[in-house]
């Protein structure tokens, strides 16, 4: 890892807020995710699942974290399994967690080779009544590989027919949404690293310069400053392409009075990061465009007012869905009859400004939490609220992750990364 180590303490009490949710007689069982294969010998770079990393820290292929917090023995009730180590392993592939690294980096005192799980799970097995599995229930997955999660789940029901199953998703969808301040600092130092990124391609910039150039000089920035580099993949839309929300090819000349819509930012420790910013090829925004980027902010600005705890999700959104719809009244792109006209389900502003403002952020750029339940001290949101219009031949979205507080406005974790439109041009002229 390219990362400082985090202290351990994070992770001792992020296990003991899952096990006091934990039915009695239970045992939870988080893998590791794999080492996905491309072809011949080569393999994708490795990305820990995020639950075993929140409750343990360990960022290693091939690990077992097991939960059974009222086994009879104390030894028993957390236990790490890892994949045995050996001067080849650290020749061929470099150093593996040792029993002793692996007690520094999670806090676990009882860490078992891999190869005993099926042994260890047998016996405590016959103590519990309960075992949670972990499947992904969050709300925008897609799954269509077997991940070792899935595969472990498929071999339990087999080996233990008779016993009760119980999901450790919900559990982890409550508690992974609210942050301890360890991980507010995570990922204001993600957010920090993501700054550095974007002040070093405003000078960069330039009519001639082609999108994949510029995504070449945010992942050195994230790189130099001990980032694994993108925490998701980056957005970099010159002229219309900016109209197609999720356009990922990057492959574009940036031409001479297009804006360049870009959704980038670094992961750090396995946080992410989200930043959305528009800025003008040229240096300078034209008159049109100014007046779209302004009111884009002003509905951002509104939007992370209501940032606070006991909002409804759904209904800020209603909310937002009116502050954009006044914008775009006083732009033009829409006139009263769109609005008295429109479909409810469907309502007028959706033509320029298509997708949600706000989503959950942390260890996952779109991260766990429940939607039905009201917003929280130490949840971490997005405000991306954006303008699209292929007419135009351009689109704005600006974005910032906000921690919600006990009281008052948000904290803005991007607040020194540039917005403001006079200040990018001057940035970019200077």
């Amino acid at each position: 890892m390219k990362y400082t180590p985090i202290d351990r303490n994070l992770f001792i009490k992020n296990r003991k807020k899952f096990v006091a949710e934990m039915k009695k007689n239970s045992i939870a069982v988080f893998n590791s995710n794999d080492i996905y294969p491309i072809s011949a010998d080569s393999t994708l770079p490795f990305a820990q699942h995020r639950d075993i990393f929140y409750l343990s820290g360990v960022d290693q292929e091939e690990s077992i974290l097991l939960l059974f917090p009222d086994a009879p023995y104390e030894h028993q009730r957390e236990i790490l399994f890892l994949k045995e180590t050996s001067e080849l392993i650290a020749i061929w592939e470099g150093e593996k967690l040792t029993k002793e690294k692996a007690f520094e980096t999670s806090g676990i005192k009882t860490v078992i080779w891999l190869q005993d799980f099926p042994k260890t799970l047998k016996e405590l097995m016959s103590f519990a009544d309960t075992i949670y599995i972990n499947t992904n229930e969050h709300y925008r997955a897609t799954i269509e590989t077997e991940t070792r999660e899935a595969r472990f789940v498929k071999w339990w029901k087999e080996q233990y027919p008779a016993h009760q199953v119980a999901k450790s998703n919900p559990i982890l969808q409550r508690l992974r949404s609210v942050k301890e301040q360890v991980e507010l600092d995570l990922i204001q130092h993600a957010c920090n690293i993501t700054e550095k990124g974007f002040r070093r391609i405003l000078p960069f910039v330039k009519p001639g310069v082609t999108e994949y150039e510029i995504e070449a000089e945010f992942m050195h920035e994230f790189l130099r400053n001990r980032s694994k580099g993108f925490a998701y993949t980056p957005i970099i839309a010159s002229g219309n392409n900016a109209n197609v929300l999720h356009y990922i090819e990057n492959n574009q000349e940036c031409k001479a009075g297009d804006l360049i819509l870009f959704d980038v930012a670094a992961e750090y420790a396995n946080y992410s990061s989200d930043m959305s910013r528009t800025i003008p090829v040229s240096g300078r925004y034209t008159e049109r465009q100014k007046n779209v980027y302004n009111a884009v902010n002003r509905v951002k600005e509104e939007a992370q007012k209501m940032l606070i705890p006991g909002t409804d999700w759904k209904q800020y959104h209603e909310e937002v869905g009116k502050i954009m719809t006044s914008e775009l009244l006083g732009l033009g792109l829409l006139d009263k009859a769109d609005v008295q006209n429109e479909d409810p389900a469907w309502p007028a502003y959706k033509k320029y400004f298509m997708h949600g403002t706000s989503h959950h952020m942390g260890l996952d750029t779109h991260d766990y939490g429940i939607l039905t339940e009201p917003m929280q001290a130490n949840m971490v949101f997005t405000v991306e609220p954006g303008i699209y219009i292929p007419a135009e031949g351009f689109g704005i979205r600006l974005e910032d992750n906000l921690v919600i507080q006990e009281s008052g406005a948000p904290l803005n974790l991007m607040a020194n990364i540039p917005i403001l439109l006079e200040e990018i041009e001057d940035l970019m002229n200077s």
